[in-house]
């Protein structure tokens, strides 16, 4: 046998084009069998469907069909993103130039534990983290896998900066990996908040920090993942500096609004938090992952620093190579920033600009939509892109049905949450390319399942 071809190296473009016309053919052909925003037929078919293309995991011999086949069956058994009809969850479409310049990271495989590993990756890295911490108006970044991570890193820098007793104070609203992040870093159990509408309210917040002794870090949220919502950051970044508490914001969601003219405005305060977790994975149409954590002060990314000698002898670091152990709190990870670069470079803050006004703008048009139908009822006005809805006088049992019979039969994917007291059909609206059409085609399907 001999031996496969390298993806990169002077020859591995020429291995990798037939490969990618193979992948290519097979993402056509196996949307084509899918039919659909979802495959139909449940988790149980489709478990069925991949364990037959997937034959004997290690076989004896090799099979050269398998990357057709088994990419053919992922496309066929995939949910979609950039279906119009696949609407639940902060899963974006991701852009074809990001895609493609993820290929290159895929091909090159540099890993950013250290400079001999990643020399050009390293330094695009230092100048598009800086550019984004700029635009949000804190002064450094490092890259995440997600919001998860950029959360979990702002509570560690916290409880750096303030001792092993710091301790969250969130609303019911916040996302659910900023409490295990206070779990997993051992910290005391977190003050929550009731949200009854949504968002944390600056009243409540202000009695708690009164009340509360200690170290206290707030963790504000900038588009939550039930409703969209943004809590109202001004007063809240008032009432952590009039009682002196570190602020945390959760801009996972909402924090690429920084690049529209039009609605950076709902961000304001955001440049008062201590550390802003941002994802271009949901409005920044990335190919997962691209998550960031921003920070106001740079220094305290120090305490991410660790010392390996094959890594970051002194010696090297005296020498002028750069030490990048102290940019995560992992070791080998690829360079994500490139799809990122590349985006940015390609569409300018204007180009992506105008796919995130065009998305906030579909989902107030759903919202009309929802609005004038008399079997239908909206819970609010949206403030990203995120739309709940329900049939109207229907059970939440029936709402429930609703989702899930879409879901078995391929035809649309919309989310669930829970708002006040009841169950909600939650439709994110994150491709570009949906059309007023695709919308009444959304709610027509969604009412045709309500049960009579």
């Amino acid at each position: 046998m001999s031996t496969p071809p390298l993806a990169s190296g002077p020859h591995g473009p020429d291995a990798l084009r037939p490969l990618l016309d193979t992948v290519l053919g097979a993402l056509t052909t196996g949307a084509a069998a899918r039919g659909g925003p979802l495959p139909a037929g449940g988790p149980d078919a489709v478990a069925a469907r991949v364990t037959d293309a997937l034959g004997d995991v290690l076989p004896e011999h090799g099979d050269p069909d398998a990357l057709h086949a088994l990419t053919h069956a992922l496309a066929a058994g995939a949910a979609d993103p950039a279906d119009p009809l696949c609407a639940a969850h902060l899963h974006c479409p991701p852009l074809a130039v990001a895609t493609a310049a993820d290929l290159a990271v895929s091909a090159l495989n540099p890993s950013l534990d250290s400079w001999d590993q990643a020399p050009a990756a390293s330094a695009l890295e230092a100048r598009v983290t800086g550019a984004l911490a700029t635009r949000l108006g804190l002064a450094d970044a490092v890259v995440t896998t997600g919001g998860t991570e950029a959360n979990q890193l702002a509570l560690l820098l916290a409880r750096e900066a303030h001792g092993a007793h710091v301790r969250l104070v969130c609303s019911a609203a916040a996302h659910h990996s900023l409490p295990r992040a206070a779990w997993l870093l051992g910290l005391p159990d977190p003050v929550v908040l009731p949200a009854p509408a949504g968002t944390l309210d600056p009243a409540a917040l202000d009695a708690a920090l009164t009340e509360l002794t200690g170290p206290l870090l707030v963790a504000a949220t900038a588009g939550t993942t039930d409703a969209g919502l943004i809590d109202p950051l001004p007063e809240i970044a008032a009432r952590c500096a009039a009682h002196r508490v570190r602020l945390h914001i959760d801009a996972a969601y909402g924090g690429c609004l920084a690049l529209s003219d039009r609605h950076r405005h709902l961000l304001t305060g955001l440049d008062a938090a201590q550390t802003v977790a941002l994802d271009l994975h949901k409005l920044g149409w990335q190919p997962v992952a691209t998550g960031f954590l921003a920070v106001a002060d740079a220094t305290e990314l120090d305490a991410l620093h660790q010392r390996a000698d094959y890594l970051n002898a002194g010696d090297d670091t005296e020498a002028g190579l750069p030490d990048l152990l102290g940019r995560s709190t992992r070791t080998t990870r690829r360079p994500d920033v490139l799809k990122a670069a590349v985006t940015l470079r390609t569409l300018g803050r204007t180009g992506l600009a105008d796919l995130i006004d065009r998305v906030l703008t579909l989902a107030r048009d759903l919202a009309d939509r929802v609005e004038a139908h008399p079997r239908l009822e909206l819970y609010d006005r949206p403030t990203l892109a995120t739309v709940l809805f329900r049939p109207a006088h229907a059970s939440d049992d029936a709402v429930a049905a609703v989702r899930r019979t879409l879901l078995q039969e391929g035809r649309a994917v919309l989310g669930r949450a829970h708002a006040d007291g009841r169950l909600w059909l939650k439709a994110t609206l994150l491709n570009p390319h949906t059309g007023p059409d695709d919308l009444a085609h959304l709610l027509k399907l969604a009412e045709g399942h309500t049960p009579a």
